[in-house]
C-alpha cells in the first residue's frame, strides 16, 4: 500500500482559482519621448527695419508691428505653428490662453 499525503479526492472543497489579473493598459506610443522638453515660442508680432535702422536702436525705441491690436499670438512648438492665443496675466507673470489649435502641417480640413 502506498500512502499518499496529497490527496486527489473530489469531496475536499478547493479554494476558488484566482481571477484573471486585470491587464495593464497599452503604453502610450511616444511613452519614451513623454518628457522630452520642447521650445515653444509665443509670437507677439513682427516687422521689417533696415539694417540702418537696426543700428540705431536704443533703449526706449519703438517698433511698429504688423500685428492689429488684441490680434491672436501664434504659438509654435519646436518652430512648428500648433495653435494661436491671446496674452493673460496669472499672479504677475505673462501666459498666454490657447484659443485655437491648429491643424497639424500637412493635413488638409475635413481630413
Amino acid at each position: 500500500m502506498s500512502s499518499s499525503q496529497i490527496s486527489s479526492s473530489s469531496s475536499e472543497a478547493q479554494p476558488p482559482a484566482a481571477a484573471p489579473a486585470p491587464t495593464a493598459p497599452a503604453p502610450h506610443p511616444l511613452a519614451g519621448m513623454l518628457d522630452v522638453p520642447c521650445i515653444v515660442e509665443v509670437v507677439v508680432g513682427d516687422c521689417s527695419i533696415t539694417v540702418r535702422d537696426c543700428l540705431k536702436l536704443k533703449r526706449n525705441s519703438v517698433l511698429r508691428l504688423r500685428t492689429n491690436a488684441g490680434a491672436d499670438l501664434s504659438v509654435s512648438v519646436q518652430g512648428v505653428p500648433v495653435a494661436t492665443g491671446e496674452i493673460v496675466v496669472i499672479d504677475d507673470r505673462t501666459a498666454v490662453r490657447i484659443s485655437h489649435i491648429t491643424a497639424p502641417p500637412g493635413t488638409e480640413v475635413g481630413e
